[in-house]
């Protein structure tokens, strides 16, 4: 949601001449976005078009299962699936989604989209900024305001939540009004949220303007009112240019890899310790992961984050248009950051480089998207001898693959963790600042938090769906809930449990696609088996276990908007057979969606039709985990990081601790520093 130009700050290329064949889950080079728009223009007689997104369209899973056993084994010959990209555009006025085969450069499907709406674009939202502020009605809204000499007024807009009260056919974004009392570029807007919003239309014409409520039982008016000069404040600027007392008790911390990094990178295919993985980078899901595999066997032929919804918990109007997708209506690669040498990631840096494309059809370098390093996290294992007081201790050396985004306040970072032990980790950090609303000095309401004089932090929600296809040992598959239950007791003459400490596993396979939550009192888990292979020590199928975030879910209604739309969003842990074009758990077109369209409705259409069998098939786990937040005061103007784990263990997957080879710790390699002082 920037007001800035995509363009701005970013590097646009032209034609380039392809150095080697393109890997069938390389993202598109530029010269095969340049292709693919050319071919579109083409093909529409050089019609007016309007280029919302040119991605890579993925091989079919049966085609690119075959090409990746056929590279792994080796081969000298190996055929290649189509090249193909498609392409989300605006053809005289009309969404199309077309795909075309970059081999032959042959327009192979073109769908039209009735009814549907593209992501944000960046610089249509600075386009509605600058119609809210040259609308007479606004101007003349903000005049009544009396605002202080000196103040700016910034607006942020917004996609407009489905709420039931518009014909979603057209599109409509919400625009929200701020006050800077500072001409310095980056002082905190936030800290000075305005009593009046706008309804925009596709046609940049500001079709109403509401008078916000401010009270706790208010409603939406057009009684205007001045801005009380009370709520002026100096305690809500986080940038150096206005904090500038920073602690000195900090002292400058270095990372030294003297021979380098443990990884190697060759394009985009990383090898580090037992691992390798081929990183991947789109508009929607900014940071993919294939072909997933440790000491050359298959765990995961895909894992992504697959949406994130962020619903405010303020019920009066017209606050409930405030719920965003944010990689749906916004998309994760198209807000990536570009990421800075010794500040978003330290140590030994591999950068990935994003491509997308610019609304004329140019491809759009996007820097730093992606960074690659390791870290040292503490002990992986140590035993003491307690008999000859001899220790054994390897520490920690993990891959981190990151990438951070920012959508309007607020700024995720994501990050993979790859172990020495064969797990994987994967960890959501929130952080940034609140997106507010104002409200009456000295009123509370119930669902936020005061901030500052008049800013309310509104309760709200982040909800992350974690796809994950694995192909632990092979591509057929089954889901375990596996659960640890108190054995029988009946009492002191019990004599299979007689003195009522036994427990005992209880374990489910999920036949049909469902979705199921989470229990704590039963440590609830789910494992993703090969039945196929057993493990010859344990005679047990090999195994790889989620290890899910414990959150809440929606707390909005069912039968709300915000619970048809985001249908992931009523379990944590969702199975469904695999299907190519099932990626996006809340449906392929978030904006304006009116639901029916989610991973709910896919199960539920599929019921009755044979096809929702799960067991010993090629199948998605999804992961529905996030934030419930209600803010403190600690997390303004700048919330700390909000962290969220989720985990992926091996499981009887191995013949023992796959990390016994992990080099002893030693100071001679460590070359740890005794700090002076104490008795």
């Amino acid at each position: 949601l920037s007001l800035q130009t995509a363009t701005s700050s970013l590097g646009i290329m032209g034609h380039a001449k392809v150095a080697r064949k393109a890997h069938p889950l390389d993202p598109l080079r530029p010269e095969e976005i340049s292709q693919a728009a050319e071919t579109v223009r083409k093909s529409n007689d050089h019609a007016q078009i309007f280029f919302r997104a040119i991605s890579l369209a993925e091989p079919p899973k049966k085609e690119l299962t075959d090409f990746l056993a056929t590279e792994h084994a080796r081969a000298s010959t190996v055929a290649y699936p189509a090249r193909q990209a498609r392409v989300q555009a605006y053809i005289i006025k009309t969404l199309h989604e077309l795909t075309v085969n970059l081999d032959t450069s042959i327009i192979t499907s073109d769908v039209i989209l009735h009814g549907k709406h593209s992501y944000i674009d960046t610089e249509f939202m600075a386009q509605v900024a600058s119609a809210c502020l040259a609308d007479q009605m606004v101007q003349k809204e903000i005049e009544t305001l009396k605002l202080p000499e000196g103040a700016t007024v910034v607006v942020e807009p917004w996609a407009y939540a489905t709420d039931g009260m518009k014909d979603m056919n057209d599109r409509w974004t919400m625009a929200w009004f701020y006050m800077r009392l500072s001409n310095h570029p980056d002082a905190n807007y936030y800290a000075y949220p305005l009593d009046i919003c706008a309804e925009v239309s596709n046609s940049l014409e500001v079709v109403k303007i509401h008078r916000l409520p401010s009270g706790e039982h208010e409603k939406i008016s057009n009684v205007s009112k001045e801005f009380d000069r009370k709520k002026i404040h100096s305690n809500s600027e986080y940038h150096p240019a206005f904090v500038r007392e920073r602690r000195t008790t900090t002292k400058p911390y270095h990372i030294a890899q003297p021979e380098g990094p443990s990884f190697s990178i060759d394009g985009n295919h990383v090898t580090w310790e037992k691992w390798t993985m081929r990183v991947g980078f789109n508009y929607r899901e900014g940071m993919t992961l294939h072909d997933v595999r440790f000491e050359g066997r298959s765990l995961f032929y895909r894992l992504s984050l697959a949406e994130m919804f962020v619903p405010y918990g303020d019920p009066r109007c017209p606050y409930p248009r405030k719920a965003a997708f944010d990689l749906g209506n916004d998309g994760a690669g198209i807000n990536a950051n570009n990421l800075k040498l010794g500040c978003d990631c330290l140590g030994h840096i591999k950068y990935f480089d994003g491509w997308l494309s610019t609304s004329s059809g140019e491809p759009l370098k996007m820097p730093n998207v992606i960074c690659c390093h390791e870290i040292d996290d503490g002990i992986l294992w140590k035993h003491t001898n307690f008999r000859t007081g001899n220790a054994v201790v390897t520490r920690s050396r993990v891959l981190v693959l990151q990438t951070i985004i920012t959508v309007s306040n607020y700024e995720y970072i994501f990050l993979f963790y790859f172990q020495q032990d064969g797990s994987i980790f994967y960890e959501v950090r929130a952080t940034g600042i609140m997106s507010t609303t104002p409200i009456n000095l000295d009123t509370k309401v119930p669902w936020g938090t005061i901030v500052a004089p008049g800013v309310l932090a509104p309760y709200h929600q982040h909800i992350f769906c974690l796809r994950i296809d694995p192909a632990v040992d092979g591509h057929r598959n089954s889901l375990v809930v596996e659960e640890t239950h108190p054995m029988t007791f009946t009492g002191e003459s019990d004599g299979y449990n007689p003195f009522g400490v036994g427990f005992v596993t209880k374990s489910e396979i999920i036949d049909k696609e469902d979705g199921l939550n989470l229990d704590f009192n039963t440590n609830r888990t789910f494992k993703i088996i090969n039945e196929n292979v057993a493990n010859s020590t344990t005679g047990t199928p090999v195994g790889f276990k989620l290890l899910p975030h414990y959150s809440q879910l929606l707390l909005a209604q069912p039968s709300s908007w915000h619970g048809k739309r985001a249908e992931y969003t009523a379990h944590a842990v969702w199975v469904t057979r695999h299907r190519d074009e099932e990626l996006f758990p809340a449906g392929r077109f978030t904006m304006q969606s009116t639901g029916g369209e989610g991973i709910a409705s896919w199960i539920n259409q599929r019921a009755s039709d044979g096809q929702s069998l799960v067991r010993n098939e090629d199948i998605v786990v999804w992961h529905t985990f996030g934030s419930t937040h209600n803010p403190r005061i600690e997390d303004w103007p700048v919330m700390p990081c909000e962290k969220m784990v989720v985990g992926l263990k091996p499981v009887n997957f191995f013949q023992g601790n796959p990390a016994l080879d992990v080099p002893i710790s030693s100071q001679d390699q460590n070359r740890s520093v005794l700090v002076p002082g104490g008795p």
